[in-house]
């Protein structure tokens, strides 16, 4: 099928839609499909529900190796009903790059660079699902806190579907996150405080100003974006999993969604029942989720004074913290936390060796597998995938100073 079949609503006004119910995650209370929602009744994040079987006889690994790349070739696991609704800005299926000389003896170590998605970030998959559920139900003002990327994607892809967007930002959010939001049709806010006082914000804005709160996981169709992270690595390696996924954790939306993807691509059979250990990643400036992990807890305090440079896991409380442990947990996965001076090492060891820059998050990622494999928690002959979120290009680069000047001699032995 051509990408204009899928996106084209002359050729094709529906997409084969399986969506049986929606789900609160924390008591499983099933709540009606097609209906606004935010949070569950008990204050909890909400879950999509499918009809795998009907799903699994709709469609095969082969018909979807024909289609083109991008989130929407995975239409039957996703929510949307009618192709008008759609809103893409030329999505690609990201690539994997391997990391052949800093992978562990006899292992492979692989990035899945998400930077290469609109806007620059993964924040695209999440973000183009919301936005599309939103026109579907009728939405055209939509709201959230941010500490950048998520922004502007929001931005992005509302502008595109003829949404007014309004985005609020710690104050201390890079300049280029700020002015892309804000240049690409949202009102952006600068705010003295996190992101959770964003969203705050957001929430205390909801009655008197009418917009739906787009915060993660305080609606249902990001993390059906997010989904989309782990059914294309599946496919990307022949429909396996690796043994081990370092995820960059703030939200972890998808961290979330890619385990929803595992159950179920191995409810159709597409998949076997392993899974790769999923392993949250913190700053140790910020590691609400690593704390409640190492004490045993199912939920995670706020994290006061929070701080990272790595302003996209630098998140104090998450709404979603019990789903992203369960998820830790079942997998046999662990969080780690590492120090934002590991982190610019990291990132200056991958551009250097291998040529691959990261954005800071997507280091962390590579000093927490660094820290594993020194530690023992995860072995050299693992395949190990780390996400790089966004691209490095959007952050500060060390300064050169070296200079020519063309008016003098050069001395080419010094050069």
């Amino acid at each position: 099928m051509s990408q204009r079949s899928v996106l084209d609503p002359a050729v094709e006004n529906d997409f084969p839609n399986f969506v049986t119910h929606l789900e609160c995650s924390y008591t499983g209370e099933k709540l009606p499909a097609n209906q606004l929602h935010g949070l569950s009744p008990v204050g909890k994040p909400i879950l999509v529900r499918y009809d795998l079987k009907a799903l699994a006889k709709a469609v095969t690994k082969e018909d979807l190796a024909k289609r083109p790349g991008g989130f929407w070739r995975y239409r039957e696991f996703l929510p949307v009903r009618d192709t008008k609704n759609v809103v893409s800005l030329g999505e690609v299926m990201t690539p994997l790059m391997p990391l052949r000389k800093l992978a562990g003896k006899g292992g492979e170590l692989i990035v899945k660079d998400e930077g290469r998605l609109p806007t620059g970030s993964f924040k695209a998959r999440g973000l183009a699902l919301a936005v599309a559920m939103a026109k579907e139900l009728g939405i055209t003002r939509l709201a959230m806190p941010t500490n950048g990327n998520a922004g502007a994607a929001m931005a992005a892809y509302a502008t595109h579907a003829g949404m007014e967007t309004t985005i609020f930002c710690p104050d201390d959010t890079p300049e280029v996150n700020v002015s892309e939001i804000e240049y690409q049709g949202g009102k952006v806010y600068r705010v003295n405080g996190l992101i959770n006082d964003c969203g705050k914000i957001v929430g205390d804005g909801k009655e008197p100003t009418g917009w739906f709160d787009c915060s993660t996981l305080k609606e249902p169709y990001r993390i059906e974006g997010k989904k989309t992270m782990g059914l294309e690595l599946a496919e990307q390696l022949g429909w396996e999993v690796p043994d081990v996924i370092f995820y960059p954790t703030g939200g972890g939306t998808g961290l979330i969604g890619m385990w929803k993807a595992f159950d179920e691509l191995e409810a159709i059979g597409w998949i076997g029942s392993k899974r790769p250990k999923m392993v949250a990643v913190q700053s140790t400036g910020c590691a609400p989720i690593v704390k409640a992990y190492e004490d045993g807890e199912e939920h995670a305090p706020l994290w006061e004074n929070a701080y990272t440079h790595a302003s996209g896991i630098r998140v104090p409380i998450a709404v979603g913290d019990f789903l992203i442990l369960r998820a830790v947990r079942e997998s046999g996965g662990f969080a780690i936390a590492v120090t934002d001076d590991a982190i610019d090492v990291a990132q200056a060891e991958v551009v250097r060796e291998e040529g691959v820059l990261l954005c800071p998050e997507g280091a962390a990622t590579y000093a927490a597998y660094k820290q594993s494999l020194a530690d023992g928690r995860i072995k050299s002959t693992d395949r190990a995938v780390l996400y790089n979120c966004a691209t490095g290009l959007k952050y500060p680069m060390p300064p050169i100073t070296r200079t020519l000047d063309k008016n003098q001699p050069i001395d080419y032995s010094t050069i």
